[in-house]
């Protein structure tokens, strides 16, 4: 039986149940269940804190799990990530009071405020920043107002937060996270994990394209089709007009607009955009 930890509640729950049933996989309907046996695929899956996922796999008690990349650099532990699963994006930012025009070399010395103690002393690390890390467990944009911390070291999805705090973002990110799917590194892959890898993957990809279906004449091929490529090649068939073809392919949601745009302006008529549910690639 394979095991896989699920997290129990914040940001990434609702994401990660919803992903796991469209993969086909049963979840709770009770947040308060601990765990769900999928008895179709002979899987359990574990509702954990999103902080202790990581620590249960990289001890191997479970096999795979979903988390922030975020939280499995910062638990120091020695799972890997095996895909990215394109939610719960997030950055971790340095930031200080608005109007200070700090750099990152301005750290050293200074109290620097994080939950996320052993991401950030990794970071200071590598860069040979000597500087005072103050562990906090929530609230770290409060810090420097009350006086514990000179600047924070934070998760930042829009900066609302920050700037009624009275802070302000500088220099590069230290880190871009989004929710991933770990393993541990003493597991051996067997069938059952390629498969839930597989229909991960297959979800994520389901999400970021479209299927577009559109008639064009023979003339006006060639160009069309260079603006629908497909992931390997787009699928032609003739049409009754021994002069026209049907054209299918996938093409990536996020650029959908712009392509039906120029699809009209090369000849292409009758288009349409269907959803894709699920898919092996």
């Amino acid at each position: 039986m394979l095991k896989i930890a699920v997290p129990n509640k914040g940001s990434l729950s609702d994401s990660a149940s919803l992903m796991l049933r469209e993969a086909g996989y049963r979840q709770r309907t009770d947040t308060r269940d601990l765990t769900l046996y999928d008895p179709e695929n002979d899987i359990e899956f574990y509702y954990l804190r999103p902080r202790d996922i990581a620590i249960y796999v990289g001890s191997g008690e479970l096999e795979l799990g979903i988390t922030g990349r975020d939280l499995l650099i910062d638990s120091g532990v020695t799972a890997r990530e095996v895909l990215p699963l394109d939610f719960g994006r997030s950055t971790f930012r340095f930031a200080a009071p608005a109007g200070k025009e700090m750099q990152e070399k301005d750290l050293a010395g200074l109290r620097i405020a994080t939950a996320y103690p052993g991401l950030l002393g990794r970071y200071l690390s590598e860069r040979s920043i000597k500087a005072e890390i103050v562990s906090l467990d929530g609230a770290v944009e409060s810090a420097v107002a009350l006086g514990v911390a000179d600047a924070i070291a934070d998760v930042v999805s829009t900066g609302g937060t920050l700037r009624q705090a009275g802070l302000a973002v500088f220099g590069a990110p230290l880190l871009e996270s989004e929710a991933i799917l770990i393993e541990g590194t003493k597991v051996a892959r067997n069938e059952n994990i390629e498969t839930v890898l597989r229909r991960l993957n297959g979800v994520v990809i389901a999400r970021q394209y479209v299927l577009v279906d559109y008639d064009v004449a023979n003339s006006d091929l060639e160009k069309a089709c260079a603006l629908t490529p497909g992931i390997e090649s787009p699928t032609i068939s003739p049409l009754q007009k021994s002069e026209w073809s049907a054209v299918r392919a996938m093409v990536k949601r996020k650029e959908i607009n712009r392509i039906l745009d120029d699809l009209w302006k090369v000849g292409a008529r009758g288009i349409l955009v269907t959803d894709i549910h699920a898919c092996r690639l």
